[in-house]
């Protein structure tokens, strides 16, 4: 099977194609698969078991947006090798979605743009790093946190008062002050809240 470079840019305009790729799992795969890869090498790089990856990566080839590009001997095992149809997935802003696949993708929507900014926040972090390794002083800060929360209506409260206090914050420091004698430097603020893995 001839090896075929995948694309810089690939627009997605059907609507269930759209819908396999807003799942945060698959979106994640495909960030991997920019070169031919086996579901164990996924696997391994994502700390998924391959069988569940092989299960996401059929379904993206069903879809379309990965392409198999050839077997590997593994031991006694025969891989198959796949590889993303694109670099880069955008959503068409011709997609004519029905109301129940509108429903599915506002429910996947917010995990996937987790993981388009956990994404985002590694890509910033490693070029701020070379950055700092060549004797810039990168200013930064993060803080992770746990909290327990009682039912879906605590949940609500929770996330209204910290989204709240961030819009508040974000405000008061928004903008340069008048008579500011140094130039303003711009800061990257990104929040997330979402379940803990792992725990009932």
């Amino acid at each position: 099977m001839s090896l075929q470079e995948p694309a810089e840019t690939y627009v997605v305009t059907d609507p269930e194609q759209a819908v396999v790729l807003l799942n945060p799992l698959r979106a994640a795969i495909l960030s991997h698969m920019r070169e031919p890869v086996s579901a164990a090498e996924v696997g391994r790089a994502m700390g998924e078991t391959p069988q569940r990856i092989n299960y996401h990566l059929k379904a993206l080839d069903k879809a379309g947006l990965v392409r198999r590009t050839g077997t590997r001997q593994v031991r006694n095992l025969v891989e198959v090798l796949y590889q993303a149809i694109a670099k880069t997935f955008v959503l068409s802003d011709t997609l004519g979605f029905e109301p129940e696949t509108v429903r599915r993708m506002k429910e996947d929507g917010s995990l996937s743009h987790l993981v388009q900014t956990s994404d985002k926040l590694k890509r910033d972090a490693l070029r701020l790093l070379e950055r700092s390794e060549a004797g810039e002083t990168v200013h930064s800060a993060s803080l992770a946190a746990t909290v327990k929360l009682a039912g879906e209506r605590e949940r609500q409260s929770f996330v209204q008062e910290y989204m709240e206090a961030v819009r508040l914050l974000t405000e008061k420091y928004g903008g340069a002050k008048s008579g500011d004698e140094e130039r303003p430097a711009s800061y990257q603020l990104l929040v997330a809240v979402y379940p803990q893995i792992g725990e009932e």
